[in-house]
C-alpha cells in the first residue's frame, strides 16, 4: 500500500463516474462543476485513519478525475471539495468535511448510531449530539461560515469495488402485468419474528429467501415482493437523539450501495453478495423482486442537516434551491433532488442499472415520483428527462416501474399523469374502498369506477387497467387489522406528540378503541377485513397486499411506524390468524384461475360499440344498474364479469374463462340477490372465517341472500370443482 500512497496521480479519464479498477490501477471521477479543486483521501481498511491526500489533477466539463497507479479493489476513500462557501448562491464547499462518493457501491463507516436504543445517559446523549454536529457543514456558532473542524475520522467513506464476476444466474420470472400481485414488505419487519427462520438469519437479506418464507409466498399466491428501500441510509439526527432510527429506510445517502444493517453478518459474506443470492433464490422459485428507490430527497435534509455527499460536491446542481439558497422542500424531508439536471439523471440511471444489472431486481417503486419530473422551474413534466431515459434504456425499459404519483409541493398530486409503461399507486382506490366498507359512504358509481381500475385516471394514451396499483393498506398508514380496530392514530412512541401520520384514515373501531374480547366487536372486525381483502384482490388492476395483513398483524394503532424497529413493525407470525390467511389464499387462487378477475383490457359494458360485454353492473333484483341509480347511496350491487377470448389474461396456464358473479352488500341488513341465468356455483363467501362457502359443492339457487357487510363470489360453470 505504501508504494500506492506515494505514487502521483495521473490524469486518468472523466468516465465512468465513481471508482473503476482497470487491472493496473483505479480511476476516480467525480462531478463537482463549481469546485476549484477536489482531493482524493485514502484511508486504512477500517476507514478510521487517513493515510494520503491527493489532488485530482484534471477537470473535464465539471468532472474531476485522476488515475491511481497500482490501486486495487478494496481501497477505502473519501473526497474533499474546495470552492466558495456562499450558501445564498447555493455553494457550500467545505474541505474540512469528508464526502462520500455518490457512485459508491459499498459504504464504510456510519453516520451516528447504527441501531435504535436508549439515550437516557446525559453524557452518552451529549457525545452523540457532538458527533452528529461535526458533520454539519456550517459553523455551530454562525451558519454563514463553514465549520473548520475535520470530520474524517467518523465520516462515511467508499470502498473501491471489485469487478463483477460472471456467474450463472436464474432467469428473471417476467410475470405478465395482468398476473402480477404485489406484496409490500420490509426486509427486517417481515422476518424478524418468524419462528421457522433461524435466529441468526432473521431480519436479513438471506431470510427473504429462506425456504419457510418462500413457502409462504407461494402458498399465499403473490408473484412479486415489493421491498421498502434497500440502499444505504443515514438516519436523521433528530431520530437518533430520541433513541430511534429511520426503520423504513427513506433517508438515503448512497443510492448504489445496499444497506449493511440488513445483512446477516455470516462469515465470508458481504451485504451485496447476500442480497444477490437471495434474489437469485427467489427468481428460481418464479418470484419477482421490486425495490423502493428514493431519488426525490437525500439524508442531508435542510440547511441544518449534515454535509455527507451531494451537498458538499455540487449543492447548487443536486438540489432545487429557492431565493437566497433556501432548499425547496416539496418532499417534506428538507430538500428536493433536482432531476432537471442531466448529470443528476445520469446518477439516478446509473443507480437503477446497477440494481437491475448486478442484483437483477425486476423493477422499482419510485417514492414521491412527482419530484423526479419537476423541471428547473418546479413544474411537473410528464415527459421529463428521467422518464424518456427509462423508456429508451434497453435494460430498464423491460422492467416494472411504479410511481407514488405525488409530492407535497404545488401541483404535486399527479395521479394518472405518468406516461405509458408506468403503474401508479392509486390512493383514490384506497380512500373510496375504505369509505365504502367502513363508513358506508359513497355511491355505487364511485365504487364501480375504482373496482374497474379507475378508467377516469388511467384509460388514456394506451395505458392498461394494470396501471392502477390498488391498495387498501401500505407501509404508510394503518394495517388492515388496525383499520377496523382504531378510529384514531396512536403514534406517541414516535416522539412527535402524535402530530405525525395521516389524520384522515376513514377507519373504524367497531365500538371499542383497540384490543377487546367482545365477540360481537371481533366478529364485525373480521367480517370487514375479509370484505376489504376480497374487494382488493378481485378488482381489476394490479393489487398490492401489505405484508402482514393476511395474518392479522397489528401496529397497535400506529399509522406512521417509520421509526419503530421493534415489535410494532415485526410481523407477529406466532399468532397468525389462520382463518384470515386461508381466506387470502383462497381469494388469490380465485384471481389466478379466473381471467375475468384480472383482465388486461378495459372492461366493456353491453352498450359499448357492439363489442361483447365483459362486465354487467346489476341491481340486486338482476336488472341493469343505470341512470340515477348509480348515484344512489345504496350499498348493494352485483358485478358480472367475463373475459374476452382475445384478452391476454386468458392465455395463462390453468385459466378458467367462465363468467364470474360478485355479490356485494355493504349495508348491515341482509340483501337478497336474484342470480342471472347460468349454472352458478359459489366459490367465496366473506361471511365465513376462511372464505370457504357452505354451498361450494352444489349449484346455487336462483336467489341468494348476502348477509350484511359481506361479499360473495360465484362462477358460471357446473363442472367446476371449486377452489381448494
Amino acid at each position: 500500500m505504501a508504494d500506492v500512497l506515494n505514487a502521483p496521480l495521473h490524469a486518468g479519464r472523466p468516465w465512468p463516474l465513481g471508482a473503476a479498477s482497470t487491472g493496473t490501477g483505479v480511476n476516480f471521477a467525480v462531478w463537482a462543476p463549481d469546485a476549484t479543486a477536489v482531493e482524493l483521501c485514502l484511508f486504512d481498511d477500517s476507514g478510521c485513519v487517513e493515510q494520503a491526500r491527493l489532488t485530482l489533477p484534471a477537470c473535464s466539463e465539471g468532472v474531476w478525475h485522476g488515475f491511481l497507479p497500482g490501486g486495487r479493489p478494496g481501497i477505502v476513500y473519501g473526497l474533499r471539495a474546495h470552492g466558495p462557501w456562499a450558501p445564498q448562491q447555493g455553494h457550500r464547499f467545505n474541505p474540512a468535511k469528508l464526502l462520500l462518493d455518490p457512485w459508491a457501491h459499498e459504504v464504510v463507516g456510519r453516520y451516528g448510531r447504527q441501531a435504535p436504543g436508549p439515550v437516557d445517559d446525559p453524557q452518552q446523549a451529549a457525545a452523540l449530539a457532538a458527533e452528529l454536529a461535526l458533520h454539519v457543514g456550517s459553523s455551530p456558532d454562525d451558519p454563514n461560515r463553514p465549520d473548520p473542524r475535520d470530520n474524517a475520522a467518523t465520516a462515511l467513506k467508499a470502498r473501491v469495488p471489485a469487478p463483477e464476476l460472471r456467474r450463472p444466474r436464474p432467469r428473471r420470472p417476467r410475470v405478465p402485468a395482468e398476473l402480477t400481485v404485489l406484496y409490500e414488505a420490509h426486509v427486517r419487519g417481515l422476518t424478524m419474528a418468524h419462528p421457522d427462520v433461524p435466529p441468526d438469519l432473521r431480519g436479513s437479506y438471506a431470510a427473504l429467501a429462506h425456504p419457510a418464507m418462500i413457502a409462504h409466498y407461494k402458498a399465499l399466491g403473490i408473484t412479486t415482493l415489493s421491498l421498502l428501500p434497500l440502499h444505504f441510509r443515514a438516519d436523521e439526527a433528530a431520530l437518533q437523539l430520541r433513541g430511534l432510527a429511520n426503520h423504513w429506510g427513506y433517508s438515503p445517502i448512497a443510492w448504489l450501495a445496499p444497506e449493511p444493517r440488513y445483512a446477516s453478518g455470516r462469515p465470508g459474506t458481504t451485504p451485496g453478495d447476500e442480497l444477490m443470492d437471495a434474489i437469485d433464490a427467489l427468481h428460481a422459485e418464479g418470484l419477482e423482486v421490486i425495490i423502493d428507490v428514493v431519488f426525490n430527497h437525500s439524508a442531508e435534509v435542510d440547511r441544518l442537516g449534515p454535509t455527507l455527499s451531494l451537498r458538499g460536491l455540487a449543492n447548487a446542481h443536486y438540489y432545487h434551491l429557492g431565493p437566497h439558497g433556501a432548499y425547496l422542500n416539496w418532499t417534506g424531508c428538507g430538500n428536493a433532488v433536482k432531476l432537471a439536471e442531466p448529470r443528476v439523471v445520469e446518477l439516478v440511471l446509473g443507480a437503477l442499472r446497477h440494481w437491475a444489472g448486478r442484483y437483477r431486481v425486476d423493477g422499482f417503486r419510485f417514492d414521491l415520483a412527482t419530484t423526479l419530473a419537476r423541471d428547473r422551474h418546479g413544474h411537473f413534466d410528464p415527459n421529463a428527462g428521467l422518464f424518456a431515459a427509462l423508456q429508451a434504456d434497453p435494460l430498464l425499459s423491460r422492467l416494472k416501474w411504479i410511481a407514488e404519483p405525488w409530492d407535497i409541493g404545488a401541483g404535486g398530486y399527479q395521479l394518472g399523469a405518468f406516461p405509458p409503461g408506468w403503474r401508479e399507486w392509486n390512493d383514490q382506490y384506497r380512500d373510496t374502498l375504505r369509505s365504502w366498507w367502513l363508513q358506508r359512504q359513497g355511491d355505487r358509481g364511485s365504487f364501480a369506477h375504482r373496482f374497474a381500475a379507475s378508467s377516469g385516471q388511467f384509460h388514456h394514451r394506451g395505458r392498461a387497467p394494470t396501471a392502477s396499483v390498488n391498495f387498501i393498506c401500505a407501509h404508510d398508514g394503518f394495517t388492515l387489522r388496525d383499520l377496523v380496530s382504531f378510529e384514531h392514530k396512536h403514534n406517541l412512541a414516535n416522539g412527535e406528540h402524535n402530530r405525525d401520520g395521516h389524520h384522515h384514515n376513514a377507519s373504524v373501531n367497531c365500538g371499542v378503541e383497540g384490543d377487546t374480547t367482545s365477540p360481537a366487536v371481533l366478529a364485525l372486525r373480521h367480517r370487514l377485513q375479509r370484505a376489504l381483502l376480497a374487494t382488493l384482490l378481485l378488482s381489476q388492476g394490479t393489487p398490492m397486499l401489505l405484508a402482514g395483513d393476511e395474518i392479522g398483524h397489528s401496529q397497535q394503532g400506529n399509522n406512521n411506524a417509520y421509526c419503530q424497529d421493534n415489535a410494532t413493525t415485526r410481523l407477529a407470525w406466532p399468532i397468525t390468524d389462520a382463518a384470515l390467511l386461508a381466506c387470502t389464499r383462497r381469494l388469490l387462487a380465485l384471481r389466478r384461475r379466473h381471467p375475468a378477475l384480472r383482465q388486461a383490457c378495459w372492461l366493456v359494458g353491453p352498450s359499448d360499440t357492439g363489442a361483447a360485454a365483459t362486465v354487467r353492473w346489476l341491481e340486486p333484483d338482476g336488472s341493469p344498474l343505470c341512470g340515477e341509480a348509480w348515484q344512489a347511496e345504496h350499498g348493494a350491487l352485483a358485478i358480472w364479469l367475463h373475459a374476452a377470448p382475445h384478452d391476454p389474461a386468458c392465455a395463462a396456464g390453468g385459466a378458467d374463462p367462465a363468467p364470474v358473479l360478485i355479490l356485494i352488500n355493504r349495508d348491515p341488513a341482509s340483501c337478497r340477490f336474484t342470480l342471472p341465468a347460468g349454472a352458478w356455483q359459489e366459490q367465496f363467501d366473506s361471511d365465513q372465517p376462511d372464505g370457504h362457502p357452505a354451498s361450494a359443492d352444489r349449484l346455487a339457487p336462483a336467489h341468494l341472500d348476502c348477509p350484511g357487510r359481506t361479499l360473495r363470489v360465484l362462477v358460471d360453470d357446473p363442472t367446476c370443482g371449486g377452489v381448494s
